[in-house]
């Protein structure tokens, strides 16, 4: 659904190299004609542009299939007789492991035991792709990257979040850094706060239950995504833009970055599981725990919410607060940077529905960074309102890519596997950045037993408490 697309799609562009060979390697007892037939649908199906008949034709000539189990070592000796014919299969190699985490160690030791890792520095590359979640905790995490760096060098693991592959989230820097307007207000003098909400509309649809019940939504999506945009959005400017220096500040803002807790950890972390109820169709909604492989016991959480605090010279005592979950009212990812109110407050703000307004409070300015469905950058501020009365009015400056080029956008697949066939790592996490995010959830997982998840209702936005974490701060979660 996303791989063989992504793939076709830099095909078309002819940003693959001339030789190239796509070995898909599974259990089942497919053979060449059947596999590229299956992957030829779903690259109609699932490509961002039409797929015209004799291209996808073309492409699939360099799909060849493997039938083997991971998990036994005589797949990875038959795997390594194969791509010795150098005729065929050329001798760089890119492992892409789309399996369970539990394989990652073994199906990585075992290619390095059949002699399928190159040496770095030799004439051939080979490089390891795998796919979050990197560990379940911090102990798990520091598990993985000893095993994985017992086999492979660091500058051949590519740790995938695909979210870092997405237009809006890479023009969060270039906006930040290659801009003199913003970069000199964005500190703790003029930003109350900054909130990040990465909402989905999807249950456990695709049979996700199995695997979605032993993570939650902490460690599915704060522990990677939420994090990375937090770190992009509050890291000082790096020296240069290579990956070393950007994994560098992002590795010191995760390491000031803790849970803002005053008393009980409580203060800081809500969770929530949805229950059922109706969709927009008027249609019944299963409630998590009747879900498809989810334990009727669970506590798992499809909703958390939590208030952190970044201790450096730029952010101190400024909240972050962060919340996602399933089940919600509109499927959105953003970030929403408010400002702080002016000190005088000199004018009357308007709130307007047609000709209808009403006196309100001063709104703040606010920055947001819309990272899907519909990518953008907003900016509102407030202007005068037309009319004899000098009273302002809230307005939007918005940047929007469909507003402004007529192209499709690259599907983050697309650039994260280009980015890895050229050696670019700088849209990849770095193993002490791994560590980092999980020190700054690893309290929450010690405390689970006092965060039982609260229920709300499908199409909410979450659980109600979760406004409780806003304490202090001049503002509340952007519901739009």
């Amino acid at each position: 659904r996303k791989l063989m697309p992504a793939l076709f799609m830099t095909y078309l562009q002819g940003l693959l190299p001339e030789r190239f060979v796509i070995v898909g390697v599974a259990r089942r007892d497919y053979d060449d004609a059947t596999f590229r037939a299956m992957l030829s649908e779903s690259i109609k199906t699932f490509s961002r542009l039409p797929a015209k008949e004799d291209a996808v034709a073309q492409f699939v000539e360099h799909v060849r299939y493997h039938r083997g189990d991971i998990s036994t070592p005589e797949a990875y000796e038959e795997l390594k007789a194969r791509l010795e014919d150098t005729e065929v299969y050329p001798g760089n190699r890119l492992f892409y492991l789309s399996v369970i985490p539990s394989l990652f160690e073994p199906a990585v030791r075992m290619l390095k035991q059949t002699g399928l890792i190159a040496k770095p520095g030799g004439p051939h590359w080979t490089r390891v792709i795998i796919e979050k979640p990197f560990g379940k905790d911090l102990e798990r995490a520091r598990a993985l990257n000893r095993a994985l760096l017992c086999h492979l060098d660091e500058s051949q693991i590519y740790r995938m979040d695909h979210y870092l592959g997405k237009e809006t989230v890479q023009n969060i820097l270039s906006f930040r850094f290659a801009n003199a307007i913003f970069e000199p207000v964005f500190n703790r003098s003029y930003i109350d706060h900054i909130q990040i909400t990465a909402a989905e509309t999807v249950g456990m649809e695709m049979g996700r239950g199995g695997y979605y019940d032993e993570y939650g939504a902490l460690r599915d999506m704060v522990t990677n995504h939420l994090l990375q945009l937090l770190c992009l959005v509050t890291m000082e400017a790096p020296g240069d833009l290579s990956a070393e220096s950007i994994h560098n500040e992002k590795v010191k803002v995760l390491n000031a970055t803790k849970l803002d807790i005053r008393k009980n950890i409580s203060d800081a972390v809500c969770r929530g599981q949805y229950s059922e109820g109706m969709d927009s169709e008027g249609k019944r909604v299963k409630g998590y725990l009747e879900e498809n492989r989810i334990d009727p016991e669970s506590d798992t959480e499809s909703f958390v919410a939590l208030r952190l605090s970044i201790n450096n010279w730029r952010w101190a005592g400024v909240p972050i607060l962060l919340r996602t979950g399933k089940r919600m009212a509109r499927k959105t990812t953003e970030i929403v940077v408010q400002f702080k109110v002016p000190p005088l407050q000199l004018f009357q703000q308007v709130e307007c529905d047609d000709d209808v307004c009403d006196i309100t409070r001063i709104k703040p300015n606010t920055l947001i960074f819309q990272i899907q469905p519909n990518e953008g950058i907003l900016l509102r501020v407030g202007t005068k309102r037309p009319g004899m009365r000098f009273v302002v009015e809230d307005v939007k400056m918005d940047f929007s890519y469909s507003g402004t080029w007529n192209k499709s956008l690259p599907e983050a697949y697309e650039r994260l596997l280009i980015d890895t066939l050229h050696g670019d790592a700088t849209l990849f996490t770095r193993s002490d950045e791994v560590e980092a995010e999980w020190r700054v959830v690893q309290p929450i997982l010690d405390h689970l037993d006092q965060l039982r998840p609260y229920v709300y209702p499908p199409g909410e936005w979450g659980i109600p408490e979760a406004d409780w974490l806003f304490h202090g701060v001049e503002g509340e979660w952007r519901n739009k």
